[in-house]
């Protein structure tokens, strides 16, 4: 069974940077670590891309492989290569999360997000993890979400969207 993201997880980042991993995030990077065994520090990928915007994404250690194997088995000097290698591979940093279940956030990426310190918001999306500025997820994605669901009929199920 492959464990994946879920749910949702305010923390605090401090002055140094430290934010607390959810534990049943770490349990996942832990499981998405090909390294990984009882005793050490799971590792992750924080992406930071120009194309996220206010956000930051974490994959694991198998997880970001595979997306990096995605770019490199494109055709070398393909121009959609070049741009992912760009802002996938070289907009990502390898991290480790301590033994206290603490991730040091570079300041660039903090920076990115508009916040040296104070409250971050995680969002479990399946094969990634979300890092938002928590006031900036409850100005755009959360409000957007409730505006959506507002304009939904009343008995409208969201997973009728998965299809059959």
């Amino acid at each position: 069974m492959v464990l994946s993201f879920t749910g949702e997880h305010t923390q605090k980042v401090d002055g140094k940077g430290r934010m607390s991993i959810p534990a049943d995030f770490r349990r996942v990077l832990e499981s998405g670590d090909p390294d990984w065994t009882t005793g050490l520090n799971p590792r992750l990928y924080l992406l930071y891309g120009d194309h996220l915007k206010e956000t930051l994404h974490v994959y694991t250690m198998a997880g970001f492989s595979e997306i990096a194997d995605q770019i490199n088995a494109m055709p070398r000097g393909d121009a959609s290569r070049t741009r992912l290698s760009r802002l996938i591979l070289g907009q990502s940093i390898k991290l480790e999360v301590d033994k206290d279940g603490r991730c040091v956030m570079p300041i660039r990426q903090r920076q990115k997000l508009g916040l040296t310190e104070g409250d971050v918001y995680f969002s479990g999306v399946g094969d990634h993890f979300e890092v938002w500025k928590a006031e900036t997820f409850a100005q755009t994605v959360g409000q957007s979400m409730h505006e959506w669901l507002d304009a939904q009929p009343d008995d409208f199920d969201p997973l009728s969207l998965l299809g059959t």
